[in-house]
C-alpha cells in the first residue's frame, strides 16, 4: 500500500506520533528520513516536516530537498519544520529571546477565516509549544495567520503554493483543536481518502513474531506492567504457550508488595513465569552509582548479566530462543531512536548489551511502534482484565532512577524569591535533553491557585532549568536545607519505597489515581542534617506519555499525605511538582 502522507523526520521527539495521527484518520502514512529525494515521495498526497532540536542555521542541521516545496504537492511544515521551510524559501529564522515550552495560547490573525487550514478553529485556543528560535520573517507570498504573546509567527501559509507552517504541535493531546488542524490538511487540502484500518494490528503483530521469532522460543523478562504483560500474551497468542517462558527479575528496586502481585497475576493467566531474586546482583553494581545515565546504563546491562545466567543455567545457549520485550515506541524515541533525534534518556532496554541482541536478530519487541494508550487497546483485544491494563506506568528500572544522588554537599541559591535547588533532573526543551537543577518556591499554593502557569513561565524565562516545584511541608526554610552528596544504597531505596507506599495507598483509597495517567514519587538528596532527604510528589495526566500536564491534587489530601510522608525517618520535606511535560520529563531521571 502506497502512503498517502510522508512525515520527513527532522529530529523531532514527536515524530512518529505525527504519523500516529495521521493514521488515526484513518489514512496510510509513514516516516522518511528528512533528507529524502522529492522523486522517493512522488506518490504521495502531501508531506509533513516534523520537528527538530537543531537551529536552521547551524551547520549540518536537518534539510530537505528543496523540490518538495515547489508547490507538486502540499506541505506542512510543524515547528523546526516550519522554520526550515522559512529559510529554505527565503525567510529569516532567528533566536527567540527566550524559549516556549508548554502551554501557550493562539490568537487568530486577520484573514485567518479564509484559511483551509484554520478552518473550523475559534480565536484564544490552547497550543502545545517546544522551541526556542522563531520565525523574523516571511518568504514571499506567505501570510500570518495566528500568533502567541511570545511567537509573531505562529501560523503561516502561502496557499497559492499549497504550503502551510504551525510553530506549535497540533500533533500532541494538549493542542486544543490539533486534531482538526491535521484533518484540514490531510483531508481538505491533500484530499486524501481513508485507507488505513487498525482493526486489523493484532493479525499484523502476530504475523510480525512468527516472522522475527522464525521457529524459535521466545523468553521474557516480564515486569507485570501493562506493556510486557501485553507483549507476553501477544507471544503466547502468535506462538503458543509452550515457546514462551517468562522470569520476573526483582531487582530490589522494586515497590512494596509488587513482587507478590505480579507472582499472583501471571499465575491467574496460566502463565510460565517465575520469579529471580537478585536484589544482591543490581544493588552491588549501582555502589556508588550517582550519575543518572549511569544508573540506566548499569541496569540494563545487570539485566543482560542476569538473562545470560538464566540462560546459561537452564542450558538455553543455543539457536533455538529469542529474547522479548515489552519495548514501546517512547522508549526507543527518547533514547534517540530515530533517524536523527536527540537521546532524552536512555532506557535500560536500549542499553549496548541490548543492542548488540537487536542487530543480531536475537529479539522480538511485538509493540515497539505503538504507544501506551495503543498498548493497552490491544490488551483489551486479547482479553486481559481491566485491572492488569489500567495499573499506571512503572519505570523498568525500579525505583533506583526515582532515586536521585549527588556528587557534592551543596547549597540553594536565591533567585528572587526562589531558590535554585542544585539537584539535576531531566527535561526536554526544544527536542533537545537538557539536565538542570530545578526551581523551588516557598510555598505551595492552594488548588484554588492554579500554579502551573506559573511554574511554566519560570522555565521559559529562566534558562538554567527545566523544572519548577514547590514546598509543600518541611522541617525547615527551603533556604536552610542543602543537598547532600548521596547515592544509591539501601536505606534511601527503603526510605522511597515506603513513601511510594503510603503515596499508592492514599491515592488509591481517595480514588486521586483514576484521575491521573502516572503518580511518580521521587526522593531528592535536600534536606537538613538530621534528615538529608525529600519527597517529590509528581502527579501528571497524559494518553501516550509523550506529554504530560500536572495535576493539581485536593487540599486535603495533599496535606494529610504531606504528615504522613514527614513522618517517614530521614524525610525533611515534601515537595510538589508542578511542571508539566515539556519542559521537564514525566520520571525525573
Amino acid at each position: 500500500m502506497t502512503p498517502q502522507i510522508f512525515v520527513l523526520d527532522a529530529g523531532g521527539q514527536y515524530c512518529h506520533l505525527i504519523a500516529r495521527r495521521v493514521r488515526e484518520l484513518g489514512v496510510h502514512a509513514e516516516i522518511r528520513r528528512s533528507d529524502v529525494p522529492a522523486h522517493e515521495i512522488r506518490g504521495a498526497r502531501g508531506v509533513i516536516i516534523s520537528g527538530g532540536p537543531a537551529s536552521v542555521y547551524d551547520p549540518g542541521s536537518p534539510t530537505i530537498d528543496p523540490e518538495i516545496l515547489d508547490g507538486s504537492v502540499p506541505v506542512l511544515g510543524v515547528c523546526y519544520g516550519l522554520q526550515l521551510m522559512t529559510q529554505l524559501l527565503g525567510g529569516d529564522v532567528r533566536p527567540g529571546q527566550k524559549g516556549e515550552y508548554g502551554l501557550a495560547t493562539l490568537s487568530l490573525e486577520d484573514g485567518w477565516a479564509a484559511s483551509r487550514l484554520l478552518a473550523g478553529f475559534s480565536d484564544r485556543k490552547q497550543i502545545w509549544m517546544s522551541h526556542k528560535d522563531v520565525v523574523a520573517g516571511l518568504p514571499a507570498g506567505f501570510s500570518r495567520i495566528g500568533s502567541t504573546e511570545t511567537c509573531a509567527m505562529a501560523v503561516i501559509e502561502n496557499p497559492s503554493r499549497h504550503l502551510y507552517g504551525v510553530q506549535f504541535h497540533p500533533e500532541v493531546v494538549h493542542t486544543a483543536q490539533g486534531r482538526e488542524l491535521l484533518a484540514n490538511f490531510v483531508f481538505d487540502i491533500c484530499g486524501c481518502v481513508k485507507d488505513w484500518d487498525p482493526a486489523h494490528q493484532l493479525e499484523e503483530i502476530e504475523t510480525q513474531i512468527r516472522k522475527t521469532a522464525a521457529g524459535r522460543k521466545v523468553f521474557f523478562f516480564v515486569s507485570g506492567g501493562v506493556d510486557s504483560t501485553v507483549a507476553f500474551q501477544l507471544c503466547v497468542r502468535a506462538l503458543g504457550a509452550d515457546r514462551v517462558r517468562g522470569i520476573y527479575v526483582d531487582t530490589g528496586l522494586m515497590r512494596a508488595g509488587e513482587t507478590e502481585g505480579v507472582a499472583a497475576m501471571f499465575a491467574k493467566l496460566g502463565d510460565d513465569v517465575r520469579v529471580e531474586h537478585a536484589a544482591g546482583e543490581f544493588l552491588g553494581a549501582l555502589a556508588g552509582a550517582r550519575d543518572p545515565e549511569l544508573k540506566r546504563a548499569i541496569i540494563g546491562e545487570a539485566f543482560v548479566a542476569v538473562q545470560e545466567r538464566i540462560i546459561e543455567e537452564q542450558h538455553l545457549l543455543n539457536a533455538r530462543w529469542v529474547l522479548g520485550q515489552g519495548t514501546i515506541y517512547p522508549d526507543t524515541i527518547e533514547s534517540g531512536g530515530t533517524a536523527q533525534a536527540a537521546v532524552i534518556k536512555t532506557h535500560h532496554n536500549r542499553v549496548a548489551g541490548i543492542q548488540k541482541l537487536i542487530e543480531s536478530g536475537g529479539i522480538v519487541e511485538p509493540l515497539q511502534s505503538f504507544y501506551k494508550d495503543e498498548v493497552r487497546a490491544i490488551g483489551v483485544q486479547l482479553g486481559l482484565p481491566p485491572e492488569y491494563l489500567e495499573r499506571h506506568p512503572f519505570p523498568g528500572p525500579g525505583l533506583a532512577i526515582r532515586c536521585l544522588c549527588s556528587e557534592v554537599d551543596a547549597e540553594p541559591i536565591a533567585r528572587g524569591d526562589e531558590w535554585l535547588v542544585p539537584v539535576r533532573s531531566v527535561g526536554v526543551q526544544g527536542d533537545f535533553r537538557t539536565y538542570a537543577p530545578v526551581l523551588a518556591t516557598e510555598e505551595y499554593p492552594s488548588k484554588a491557585v492554579d500554579a502551573r502557569a506559573a511554574a511554566t513561565e519560570l522555565v521559559n524565562q529562566t534558562a538554567e532549568i527545566n523544572r519548577v516545584i514547590a514546598l509543600v511541608s518541611a522541617i525547615a526554610p527551603v533556604g536552610s536545607m542543602r543537598v547532600w552528596a548521596s547515592s544509591i544504597v539501601p536505606a534511601r531505596i527503603e526510605r522511597l519505597r515506603e513513601a511510594d507506599r503510603i503515596v499508592r495507598e492514599m491515592s488509591r483509597a481517595s480514588g486521586f489515581d483514576r484521575e491521573i495517567w502516572q503518580f511518580p514519587v521521587v526522593l531528592i538528596p535536600f534536606g537538613t542534617a538530621e534528615r538529608r532527604d525529600s519527597v517529590v510528589l509528581r502527579p501528571v495526566d497524559s494518553v501516550d506519555g509523550m506529554t504530560a500536564e500536572a495535576v493539581l491534587m485536593d487540599d486535603n489530601l495533599l496535606g494529610a499525605m504531606a504528615e504522613r510522608l514527614r513522618e517517614i525517618d530521614g524525610v525533611a520535606g515534601v515537595f510538589y511538582d508542578l511542571t508539566h511535560k515539556p519542559p521537564g520529563t514525566i520520571e525525573w531521571e
